[in-house]
């Protein structure tokens, strides 16, 4: 009956997400939306941005913490949509509408499960929900703004910290089929910048930056890094963008590039981006360090229980938010990865409903 309760307050929540819209950095309707939703439920809630958190009603310090992340932003629709992406149809047991299948059932899950234990006493870990924002563009006004430590620091966040002492874990709601993704690869996006020097195209003058480019590129195409991970497999790197000239009768002077590199958990990135400088001669400059690859122990209490819930467990090619928190995180949750940010995205009401089933009895061999 309990479980019937939660399911219809969770699909009640997740229709009423989907009809707002909820860009990266235009979460705000979404954000009092679940704040209400909350609140109704005798909940207190904190809020930063658009970042809404709380805790257990019996908060024990001398107990580790376990958080509770999805978000509530989406990414816009593409143009192959042909419904309404912010009409929340059931039909024939989809539920149709942007974010449903990425993340929101995962999030409304994920709220579900901590209402099922907000009153419980003597947790052996407690709970902390975090509905956050700006994932899909891995923005720092999402869990990184929660999680920040800076010097200078919102009194909001260095409360949320407060609750996660040492000890702490996550479980990231993404849609997995509510399998375990107990490794993640890191995102390294190197702009590179080749020189040459410029002259007439019709004369043997110059030094195309251009040939001096496919060198590198064919460097990234072909190299091999020795360390193949058991979970996630080799480092994978994919040249995506490439920037020439000014007009046809110019030999370039300059070349600019810009590579995907997804990096298995054997390599920090630093390391990573050592071995290419020794190997190409273009200037290498890395946009971000912040999405690194992640790990957590298979012995660890929440993917032995998710072993003995019959989950199996694997390596995501995908990023998530479990990249930027420094305590070990297990990416789980209701929903299918093929289908996020596709035409007519859905879920399955039926995967809503064992996926608070899932994780309540996830928590329940871990928790209590």
């Amino acid at each position: 009956m309990e479980i019937d309760n939660l399911y219809n307050n969770a699909l009640e929540l997740l229709q009423q997400i989907i009809s707002i819209p909820s860009f990266s950095k235009e979460e705000d309707k979404t954000a009092e939306t679940i704040e209400d939703f909350l609140q109704s439920k005798n909940i207190t809630t904190n809020r930063l941005l658009n970042n809404v958190w709380c805790v257990n009603k019996y908060f024990d310090e001398s107990q580790p913490t376990i958080l509770l992340n999805s978000h509530h932003d989406t990414v816009k629709p593409n143009k192959q949509y042909t419904r309404d992406p912010f009409k929340a149809d059931i039909e024939d047991g989809k539920l149709y509408g942007l974010g449903s299948n990425d993340a929101g059932a995962c999030l409304v899950s994920l709220i579900a499960t901590f209402i099922h234990f907000y009153n419980q006493r003597n947790l052996q870990y407690n709970l902390v929900l975090a509905a956050t924002a700006e994932e899909e563009i891995t923005g720092k006004n999402g869990i990184e703004l929660l999680l920040n430590d800076d010097d200078f620091i919102n009194k909001t966040a260095a409360a949320f910290q407060t609750y996660l002492r040492a000890g702490a874990c996550a479980i990231v709601g993404e849609p997995t089929l509510m399998n375990m993704a107990v490794a993640e690869k890191g995102l390294l996006v190197l702009d590179c910048t080749t020189n040459g020097k410029a002259g007439h195209a019709a004369r043997e003058e110059g030094d195309n930056a251009i040939y001096k480019a496919i060198e590198d590129i064919e460097w990234f195409r072909n190299y091999k890094f020795d360390k193949i991970s058991d979970l996630l497999g080799p480092n994978k790197m994919s040249v995506t963008i490439i920037n020439a000239g000014s007009q046809h009768n110019v030999v370039p002077s300059q070349c600019s590039f810009t590579v995907d590199i997804r990096v298995n958990e054997l390599y920090y990135f630093d390391e990573v981006i050592n071995i290419i400088r020794q190997n190409i001669q273009s200037e290498v400059a890395p946009r971000s360090l912040r999405l690194r690859s992640t790990s957590i122990a298979l012995d660890h209490p929440l993917v032995k229980a998710g072993v003995d819930l019959n989950r199996i467990y694997y390596g995501s090619p995908t990023t998530s938010d479990k990249g930027l928190m420094n305590f070990p995180a297990l990416k789980i949750g209701p929903g299918d990865s093929a289908r996020s940010h596709s035409a007519d995205e859905f879920i399955f009401v039926d995967e809503i409903r064992n996926g608070i089933d899932l994780y309540i009895q996830l928590l329940n061999k871990v928790i209590l």
